[in-house]
């Protein structure tokens, strides 16, 4: 059976993509596709997949900590109360990408996040997300990188929910990277040791 997967420096198969940079190896090995939980986790991981729109995941995972400090560790409420003086500010730190409609998606997301919370209490993101989570036994596990999907009808739904509660620059992609990276799906290849 053909498989996409690479033998890493410690003997152990990974997904190709996982071996490319140190930053992809931490990230892939200890990181994607595991469960992720709780508003501000989830805010923050969508909000770095928006942001990476277009642009090397590697670039996003560089910034990262640039992104915790510019974004007040990813605090809805906080990120929610930015004004105009913040929005020139994030627009001038080189430490993110600094893209006039992804920081502005990124605040106008905090604010919706903080009206769901206000209508449907704290974990309103978490529970609206995981709702969306494919049961595992009905997906065929991925052999090569072209039996991972872009796009599901799941990440479709989702990106519509978000949008319905307000979100911005969540399409349907963008969903799924999100899902990927968050353990709603497990789209490491068969045979992957982080599988």
């Amino acid at each position: 059976m053909a498989t996409d997967l690479v033998d890493g420096p410690d003997g152990r198969p990974r997904c190709p993509w996982g071996l490319s940079a140190p930053e992809y190896v931490a990230y892939h090995d200890d990181e994607w596709g595991q469960p992720v939980h709780g508003d501000v986790a989830l805010y923050e991981r969508l909000t770095l997949e928006a942001f990476q729109s277009g642009l090397s995941w590697l670039t996003i995972l560089r910034k990262r900590d640039g992104f915790r400090k510019a974004f007040a560790g990813f605090d809805p409420a906080a990120v929610a109360a930015f004004d105009a003086a913040d929005e020139a500010r994030l627009l001038q730190d080189p430490g993110i990408v600094r893209n006039r409609a992804k920081v502005a998606a990124a605040i106008a997301n905090a604010r919706a996040l903080v009206a769901f919370q206000d209508t449907d209490g704290d974990g309103a993101l978490d529970r609206l997300i995981w709702s969306f989570a494919p049961d595992a036994a009905s997906r065929p596990v991925p052999v090569t990188l072209a039996d991972v999907p872009p796009v599901t009808q799941e990440s479709t739904a989702l990106a519509k929910a978000l949008k319905k509660h307000g979100f911005v620059f969540v399409g349907p992609t963008t969903a799924y990277a999100m899902m990927q990276a968050c353990g709603l799906v497990n789209d490491h290849l068969a045979g992957c040791f982080a599988r």
